[in-house]
């Protein structure tokens, strides 16, 4: 949990999440095990192309939604590990690298209840944690169990596929924002972006709580424009 400790916030979202997710594992050891059924550890990954220009979308069955990969640590507490092991089961991609030293971003998931291979699994809380990779695979393969679909998308259609407007104000334009600075920096700069990702998010948190009611879509930047 040393990770999640050293985690420094970049929004209001952040912060209050992270005192939840440590009060939590502070309160509840077996929080790494999905076996507690009121919340559990999860880890995610957005990950990059090898031209950094695409992520990698998944239809989650159960979700029915598209969504970045991840799923349970189920015991694993090196966090960085479950969420490439997930990666590679949901979508082949093997050949993956942090951009970032540790945590790219943190949430509070809510999961509602539903079944799954034919037992019925309460409502609860996935305490996820995200990393920023990238591939250096293209190729990618479906998971039938947990998918029916995966595709390298540019981030605007990223952000337009997905059906859960919670991920999308909350999560994934924080990702695609925060993760801009990827595109020109390699190897001895993944300090420089953990720090720009917290600056960006900042204003982005800012910029959401003057949205209007209609809640127009953020332009994004030129360089991850959705044309092909």
């Amino acid at each position: 949990y040393q990770e999640i400790e050293r985690f420094v916030p970049g929004c209001e979202q952040e912060e209050r999440d992270r005192a939840v997710m440590l009060r939590f594992l502070h309160e509840h050891p077996d929080a790494l095990l999905r076996e507690n059924e009121s919340a559990h550890l999860t880890a995610s990954a957005w990950v990059l192309s090898p031209d950094r220009t695409r992520v990698v979308m998944v239809w989650h069955n159960l979700y029915r939604s598209w969504s970045w990969a991840g799923g349970h640590a189920d015991g694993e507490e090196d966090l960085l590990a479950a969420a490439m092991r997930e990666v590679t089961e949901e979508t082949g991609l093997r050949r993956l690298r942090p951009l970032t030293d540790g945590i790219f971003s943190l949430e509070c998931l809510a999961v509602e209840g539903h079944e799954k291979r034919g037992r019925y699994v309460p409502s609860h809380v996935h305490l996820n944690v995200t990393y920023l990779l990238q591939s250096e695979d293209a190729a990618l393969r479906e998971k039938p169990d947990e998918n029916s679909g995966i595709e390298w998308m540019r981030p605007g259609e990223a952000l337009r596929a997905s059906s859960e407007p919670w991920m999308r104000r909350w999560v994934y334009r924080k990702l695609i924002h925060g993760s801009l600075d990827a595109r020109s920096v390699d190897g001895a700069g993944k300090g420089e972006i953990n720090h720009k990702r917290r600056a960006v998010t900042c204003v982005m948190a800012l910029l959401l709580r003057v949205v209007t009611a209609r809640r127009t879509a953020l332009p994004l930047p030129p360089s991850w424009s959705t044309s092909p």
